[in-house]
């Protein structure tokens, strides 16, 4: 790659990082796989970078490869493991009151819970801020799965949630 694309390349990375290392979490529930997962999807975009002609589609391109990631990997028999792992003390993008951080936990615990290719739908959704036809490009499936996906999977974490599903909705 020359220079004006590897500056390309690392300022996209700068500016995307940490936002594509969340989504990895919500995903997964762990903040190393997420690391693990986040690094591959980099990688993968470096591979590829000279061949990606339109550069508004990068975020796309990083979270289909993302989400496909973490999905292929829960599928794997080693995978079906329960992590014990708290998350480290940082909070990426989230603010430190102890009611989001207990709001938080009790979301990702709950997102823990939902099987792997409904928790990257509602992930997507709902936290990264996607259409249905953006989930739906993301995870290169029809708009009536992500609506079908969407609904098991809500009713999924309904039932993990309980009575914490009322702590999460806002006040008001």
């Amino acid at each position: 790659m020359d220079d004006a694309s590897e500056r390309e390349f690392a300022e996209y990375f700068r500016a995307r990082r940490d936002a594509v290392r969340r989504t990895a979490f919500l995903l997964c529930g762990d903040w190393h796989r997420a690391d693990d997962h986040a690094q591959a999807a980099f990688v993968a975009l470096h591979r590829h970078w000279r061949r990606i002609r339109d550069r508004d589609a990068l975020d796309a391109w990083v979270r289909r490869t993302l989400v496909r990631a973490v999905v292929d990997e829960s599928r794997r028999p080693w995978r079906r493991e329960r992590s014990t792992a708290e998350p480290p003390p940082e909070t990426v993008g989230v603010p430190s009151a102890s009611e989001s951080v207990t709001t938080r936990h009790v979301l990702v615990d709950g997102l823990r819970a939902v099987p792997p290719r409904q928790r990257a739908v509602l992930v997507l959704r709902y936290l990264d801020g996607l259409d249905v036809a953006g989930t739906a490009a993301a995870l290169g499936c029809s708009e009536g799965t992500v609506k079908s996906q969407t609904a098991h999977g809500l009713t999924a974490l309904r039932a993990v949630l309980g009575d914490a599903l009322d702590d999460l909705r806002p006040a008001g």
